[in-house]
């Protein structure tokens, strides 16, 4: 699905990742843990196509597609259609609905406005949010913001999930519920995740777990 070859990135003069490789097949759920600071962000961002690796020798390819030399729209184009993001923060518009948060995605995407709408129903229902398409994030709780914010990741069907500490800010069962979610979407809709956390439960429930130490994957 995905395969990173020798990422580095340095900001100024910290040098964050050291040559990461990293192979993820697809339907796998991989989490990637270590100490604040060992570098897990930073990879995700990467692995998102959200920042640029340093070096000329990285590499990193979807389904042997490089996509290192892409331009920005390119790059834009290709995360709208391949990728979903869970963040640990949901960052759901407050001024949008739980159903209007899902869809923008879809939007950017030139999805029909129906089809979007239909499909964000679709997955709300799927996420126990039937009785909560109008209701602003401020409206919600902690665990259904983070559901709504799961759905707009999956709104456009993508291949492959990143999500950054997409527990951190639930209480543990809300947190348990995400967790058992990811695994219930991969088996039914076959998605692929990358999670970065620090969740010994959720790390320790994928089918791989990474550990990350000073800017490299060390087991």
């Amino acid at each position: 699905m995905i395969q990173a070859i020798n990422l580095h990135k340095s900001y100024g003069d910290l040098h964050v990742l050291k040559g990461v490789d990293l192979k993820v097949e697809k339907g796998e759920i991989v989490s990637v843990v270590g100490a604040s600071g060992a570098g897990k962000t930073t990879l995700l961002q990467l692995l998102g196509t959200l920042d640029r690796p340093d070096k000329d020798t990285t590499s990193l390819q979807f389904r042997g597609k490089e996509l290192k030399g892409l331009s920005k729209k390119e790059l834009a184009e290709f995360r709208n259609k391949h990728l979903g993001f869970i963040f640990q923060f949901h960052q759901l518009l407050p001024e949008f609905s739980a159903l209007e948060n899902v869809c923008i995605p879809g939007y950017i995407a030139g999805t029909p406005k129906s089809e979007v709408q239909k499909r964000a129903q679709e997955l709300l229902d799927l996420l126990g949010l039937k009785e909560r398409y109008h209701h602003k994030p401020s409206e919600l709780s902690g665990g259904e913001q983070q559901r709504a914010a799961v759905a707009r990741a999956l709104i456009n069907n993508p291949d492959l999930i990143l999500a950054d500490e997409p527990s951190g800010n639930l209480d543990s069962e809300a947190a348990d519920k995400l967790h058992q979610l990811f695994f219930e979407l991969r088996d039914q809709m076959g998605q692929t995740f990358i999670i970065v956390t620090h969740n010994n439960v959720l790390a320790d429930m994928a089918d791989r777990k990474l550990t990350m130490v000073d800017g490299k994957i060390v087991s």
